[in-house]
């Protein structure tokens, strides 16, 4: 792994613990959440600091090339998140739709009780 590409690993982990903290301080990220983006930092910073381990697996698994063994696994990472990510939208969509109902019954019996 290049000097330029482990030094942009680390510049990137970096810059992005730096957006979570600021997100984190204006309460646009909950802190749960910002549990995985520091792991992926650290993650990154690892790779980034000590390239063995990037080698070590990308020869137990055949990758010949191990700058394309770190690209599998960011993909690998971020692809697992924007799965995870997109069954909570389906589960708070799923809620955000009984809340609606629940309101728009409350509604109609509250104009029903006003009429009678």
């Amino acid at each position: 792994m290049s000097l330029a590409f482990r030094l942009l690993l680390i510049v990137g982990a970096f810059a992005a613990f730096y957006v979570m903290i600021r997100n984190i301080r204006k309460s646009r990220l909950q802190v749960g959440d910002s549990v995985f983006w520091t792991l992926f930092a650290i993650l990154l910073v690892l790779l980034a600091v000590i390239p063995e381990i990037a080698d070590f697996f990308g020869h137990i698994f055949g990758i010949l090339s191990t700058v394309n063994l770190v690209y599998l696994v960011i993909i690998t990472i971020l692809i697992y998140r924007v799965f995870s990510l997109t069954l909570r939208i389906s589960e708070m969509d799923g809620k955000l739709k009984e809340l609606a109902r629940k309101i728009a019954l409350e509604e109609a019996d509250k104009r029903n009780s006003e009429k009678h």
